[in-house]
């Protein structure tokens, strides 16, 4: 008798920083992910450094994408994995936390990056879905600056400068994700779809 196969219960979720990932995790109630737990430690060697030697955070390199993929692919095959916990103000990891789906027919895994992971999750079998979400970027970049002065993520001249360049590159970034495979939508397009879809698994 065949091995029953488990049903791919990882949903990426990609879109940028500010856009309502997050948040849109919250509302479903499914387990989540950090992906952004995934980011190297600032004294990595293998961190990107912008022009001025800083650490370029929204540089896919700065991202462990390999060690994701793993945490991906365990958490939707056994509905545990140990995962990291990153301080994006200290730019390290300070601990580990234990994800486990429990009776949940999914989860998300979000994150600015979670594009990167969608030919991995398909190739591996545990691909539900993939979804990058596409706000208005005036809109993206309140909440984001709002966001990190309210968690003092970096100074606010810092916070201004990135929230700025982020703003005008976000176009760029949903046609990078859609062109990886995710489907571009609002978040409360992306909120109706989903649950109607756990409805009906």
């Amino acid at each position: 008798m065949p091995i029953p196969v488990p049903a791919p219960r990882a949903v990426l979720l990609a879109g940028p920083s500010g856009s309502g990932k997050s948040t849109l995790a919250a509302h479903l109630g499914w387990p989540v992910l950090r992906l952004d737990d995934f980011y190297r430690d600032g004294d990595d060697p293998l961190l990107p450094r912008d022009d001025h030697g800083r650490a370029d955070w929204d540089a896919a390199g700065s991202w462990n994408a390999e060690a994701a993929l793993k945490a991906v692919v365990e958490l939707s095959n056994t509905g545990r994995v140990e995962a990291p916990v990153y301080s994006i103000g200290e730019d390290r990891r300070v601990g580990w936390q234990t994800i486990e789906l429990g009776a949940a027919p999914a989860f998300v895994a979000e994150g600015l990056f979670a594009d990167l992971l969608v030919a991995g999750a398909a190739e591996a079998g545990v691909l539900r879905d993939a979804i990058v979400l596409a706000p208005s970027a005036p809109v993206t970049f309140a909440r984001r600056f709002a966001r990190d002065v309210a968690e003092s993520r970096k100074p606010v001249p810092v916070l201004l400068r990135r929230g700025l360049r982020l703003m005008r590159q976000q176009p760029v970034v949903v046609r990078r994700c859609v062109g990886a495979g995710m489907r571009a939508m609002s978040p409360h397009r992306a909120r109706a779809e989903l649950l109607t879809t756990s409805a009906n698994s």
